[in-house]
């Protein structure tokens, strides 16, 4: 019985914060990120209207998510949880879906985001083992990044997901740091949540284990992680083919369309795209474009895009800020933690850059990676721990890039505020 109570008890410290600083840090986000959501929530629809099914701002598709999961071939199993989202959230409202019904979705995904932050600032205390004044200095940073502004209100997969991959992160750093293998409990339990939720990301689950100790020397280490890696794969798979009732065919011709649909984009260029959607517009807002769309069941209503960078100096910012995460890379190149990240990382890059998958959207899959940075970032000041003079100087780069970030943001913002208070009253 002690044995369960101290997993419990530690499953809980693992998710949730454990200490006071770490308290601190959740309830500030989740007072700025709730005052932000809240009022969104309480004063327009764009939350959830159940006319609009997606691509009411950003390409995010808000009903589509809470009424059916989304589609099947790429969040297979997020049916099943969201509608345990949306039972909540009704059962709060009363069975509406009005204003408290916004609100209560509006918080869930506050909550999660804010919980998001102190898995990164965990990791950067307790992994990294940074000093209390970076870590905050970089949770600041990371916190203004345009992904959490937006998800810490918005009910979608990508918030989900942020959450579940950094925790997972935070999770299999701690075993490494203990020379521990991943359970294959804790692995099947990651796979199914984080795979569920988003196809793509159920190979993530399985980076970390090809860090375990001795694993390529040791063939029954190796023969244990194969095991484990097989339990995780088939309890996913059972789970999925039940979800489509064992048509397995439909995996294949809708994974087609949709892979059609959303990498044939040539109306930008590509090098533009790759800069201004997927490096940048997750982190630096770049301008805004309102768009003319219909739901296709005769209710037309208007969405709101980002487009390209329009000047320098976002473009001087991207290039600043992947210099620093390359640059860490490259300083921490036998550092197994960093390559835990930086792979995770360019299957990302695969699939949206050199594939091009959803590459003129891809400022919304931030969700799937933009934890990277603060933790990079922090891995490149433990390398140089012992040079105070290069530590200042990148203490005085973040901190300008983060004023600039937080300036572009908040500017930004007030755009999505006239845009709302146009067309969402």
């Amino acid at each position: 019985m002690s044995f369960i109570k101290t997993k419990i008890i530690n499953f809980f410290k693992l998710i949730f914060p454990s200490t006071y600083t770490e308290l601190a840090v959740f309830l500030f986000f989740m007072i700025c990120y709730g005052i932000l959501g809240s009022y969104i929530a309480l004063h327009y629809r764009i939350i959830f209207d159940s006319r609009i099914p997606w691509d009411a701002y950003f390409s995010f598709d808000n009903k589509s998510i809470l009424m059916t999961g989304g589609s099947f071939e790429r969040h297979p199993l997020s049916y099943y949880f969201f509608n345990w989202v949306r039972e909540l959230s009704l059962f709060i409202s009363g069975g509406k879906m009005d204003a408290n019904f916004r609100l209560t979705l509006a918080w869930l995904s506050n909550i999660i985001i804010s919980l998001n932050i102190v898995q990164v600032f965990k990791y950067l205390k307790n992994i990294i083992c940074l000093p209390l004044w970076l870590s905050v200095l970089i949770i600041l940073f990371f916190g203004v990044f345009s992904t959490n502004i937006i998800l810490s209100f918005t009910p979608e997969n990508f918030t989900y997901t942020l959450f579940l991959l950094s925790l997972y992160n935070y999770y299999a750093a701690i075993k490494l740091r203990k020379e521990e293998k991943t359970p294959a409990i804790a692995l099947s339990l990651a796979g199914i949540t984080i795979g569920g939720l988003t196809i793509t990301n159920f190979v993530k689950v399985f980076i970390p284990l090809l860090f375990e100790k001795n694993l390529f020397r040791d063939w029954r280490k190796f023969g244990n992680a194969v095991l484990r890696i097989s339990i995780a794969s088939i309890c996913f798979v059972l789970l999925y083919l039940n979800r489509i009732d064992f048509k397995y065919q439909n995996i294949f011709s809708k994974t087609n369309q949709q892979y059609e649909k959303f990498s044939n984009v040539e109306s930008m260029p590509t090098w533009d795209m790759i800069l201004s959607f997927f490096f940048g517009g997750n982190i630096l807002f770049p301008g805004f474009i309102i768009s003319d769309k219909h739901n296709m069941k005769g209710y037309d209503f208007k969405g709101l895009y980002m487009d390209l960078y329009s000047s320098v100096f976002p473009y001087f910012f991207v290039a600043i800020l992947l210099t620093l995460i390359i640059w860490s890379y490259f300083k921490n190149f036998k550092n197994k933690w960093v390559q835990i990240i930086a792979i995770s990382f360019f299957v990302d890059i695969v699939i949206h850059c050199v594939m091009r998958f959803g590459l003129h959207t891809s400022s919304i899959y931030g969700g799937h990676f933009i934890f990277v940075y603060p933790l990079l970032l922090g891995w490149l000041f433990y390398a140089y721990r012992s040079s105070p003079k290069i530590v200042s100087v990148l203490t005085l780069t973040v901190i300008l890039l983060f004023v600039y970030l937080l300036a572009n943001n908040l500017f930004r913002m007030a755009e999505f505020f006239w845009f709302m208070e146009t067309y969402y009253q």
